[in-house]
């Protein structure tokens, strides 16, 4: 056969052994992945890590996503062949330079040339009427390739940021277990100058009262230098303990903060529908001499300024809020934690700051590689170096700040809220709380009065019989006030189960 032949040869005219051996490559490709995936799983449950096996599961459903938006750009292929425009249309916001030569002769796609016949019939459909199809068939393959680069990228570099957080966590198990040693049970009963305790010596600035902006700027550069100090944790620490479980001064709050944040990578670790609709912006301002890409890598890098400050400036404030309560403390210091601290009276607000951060992150890299890849370092949409060269700068600065210093502050300075998170309890505990709300939701329009029964000793709420046993009244409370007084009932439980 002629070479223009062979180019465009179809299913039924290529040679049995081909399709099977490119068919068998596939097949054990995916396998290899989808066995990986369930082993890791095995594992992950093996040794009791469920948030981190929710976040595997979280994985996979992207994965799933990337397959389904695979399986419609090869449906959809032939009919945006048929969808026809103009020259004149394909002359606007283009990623390139255009080339000297006509758009009928060729096809320009990110600096590469592509001839209209390479599209098979469905280009010529368009040809024939003197136009030209929407997208080509090399430009939806491109944007295919990118769209999976992308997901896996962000995927990866969640983990790594996970992990590299989780190090700097770990560390601070040696100031945990030193609390847990040296803990009697009882606190001191000296009186103490409140300037003389190290967390508001370090912490409160008096310059800070007149001058708020610099207890701001104070706070930018302390997120690069010893973000954290064993005070800072002995103190929030303390603070969480005696506003949600008073009575358990040996609370592991190490373990509590470890469990919340293996909780929250499964939010982070997922490609929300806003994110989707940023890479669609993104990819509409890639217009050539606008350098688009260039002053859009900056965004991540404000961001995770400003979350690193706000942080930062949270210890601060309840720093400030006691020394400027109190001139003298009897016992040890106690914060006040409280959702006023934080950004619209809402600490989840930062977890999804540093998602959308580690996000924009994960797209700057896929970005680089699929360009490097797909076309050349020298393609025009790559941009001449002394852009590229910056953006990378911003990508690992970026990703070694989150790491190090965000992701760690915001695992212990997101407790510091009014509520506390269900990671408090183990996933045994967790489960039968969730069970029992769902069954008192569903008991609940039943009835809109509650009966006390003291025949039996039983609880009825909404038409659901409870025991009688503290136990259970505890879990009725939980469900139905919310009202973290019953905490320490709920440690109890968590005892309970474990025996």
């Amino acid at each position: 056969m002629a070479g223009g032949e062979t180019e465009g040869l179809s299913l039924q005219n290529t040679p049995t052994w081909i399709v099977a051996l490119v068919c068998s490559v596939i097949v054990i490709i995916s396998l290899f992945v989808e066995r990986l995936l369930h082993y890791l799983g095995k594992f992950l449950k093996k040794k009791n890590q469920k948030p981190l096996f929710d976040a595997l599961l979280k994985v996979k459903e992207e994965l799933m996503l990337l397959g389904f938006i695979s399986l419609l750009l090869v449906v959809f292929q032939g009919a945006l062949q048929k969808i026809c425009v103009s020259g004149d249309i394909l002359k606007h916001m283009l990623p390139c330079k255009r080339n000297t030569e006509t758009v009928s002769e060729h096809f320009v796609v990110g600096g590469r040339r592509s001839l209209l016949s390479s599209g098979g019939a469905d280009s010529d459909y368009c040809v024939k009427k003197g136009k030209f199809p929407l997208l080509s068939v090399e430009a939806i393959h491109d944007l295919h390739i990118f769209i999976f680069v992308l997901a896996i990228t962000h995927v990866v570099f969640s983990v790594i940021t996970m992990l590299l957080g989780s190090m700097k966590i770990r560390q601070w198990k040696k100031w945990e277990d030193s609390i847990q040693t040296n803990n009697t049970g009882s606190s001191g009963q000296g009186i103490t100058h409140v300037h003389q305790l190290e967390f508001v010596r370090k912490r409160f600035r008096r310059f800070g009262v007149d001058w708020p902006i610099l207890t701001w700027v104070h706070s930018f550069f302390k997120q690069f230098f010893g973000s954290l100090t064993k005070s800072d944790y002995e103190t929030m620490r303390l603070g969480f303990i005696m506003t949600h479980c008073k009575g358990n001064p040996k609370f592991n709050f190490h373990k509590y903060m470890v469990r919340a944040l293996e909780a929250d990578f499964k939010k982070v670790v997922g490609i929300s529908w806003y994110l989707w609709i940023f890479v669609i912006v993104f990819m509409l301002l890639n217009v050539h001499g606008w350098h688009a890409y260039f002053w859009l890598s900056f965004v991540p890098l404000i961001v995770l300024l400003a979350v690193g400050t706000k942080l930062e400036q949270v210890i601060s404030q309840l720093a400030q809020e006691v020394a400027e309560k109190h001139s003298a403390i009897e016992g040890d210091l106690v914060v006040s934690p409280s959702d006023d601290h934080f950004w619209f009276h809402r600490p989840q607000i930062i977890l999804l700051l540093i998602h959308f951060i580690l996000f924009q992150n994960a797209f700057e890299v896929a970005f680089f590689f699929w360009i490097l890849t797909t076309f050349s370092f020298n393609s025009c949409i790559m941009g001449s170096i002394g852009y590229v060269i910056p953006r990378l700068v911003i990508v690992v600065f970026v990703q070694l700040v989150c790491s190090y210093s965000t992701l760690p502050l915001y695992a212990i300075v997101s407790h510091m809220g009014t509520s506390f998170k269900k990671s408090i309890f183990d996933e045994n505990v967790q489960e039968g709380l969730a069970g029992w709300a769902k069954k008192a939701k569903r008991k609940k329009g039943h009835s809109t009065e509650n009966t006390v029964s003291n025949r039996g000793g039983s609880t009825t709420n909404g038409g659901s019989t409870i025991n009688g046993s503290p136990t259970s009244v505890m879990l009725h409370n939980m469900v139905s006030h919310h009202d973290p007084s019953f905490m320490e009932e709920g440690r109890q439980l968590e005892e309970e189960q474990r025996a």
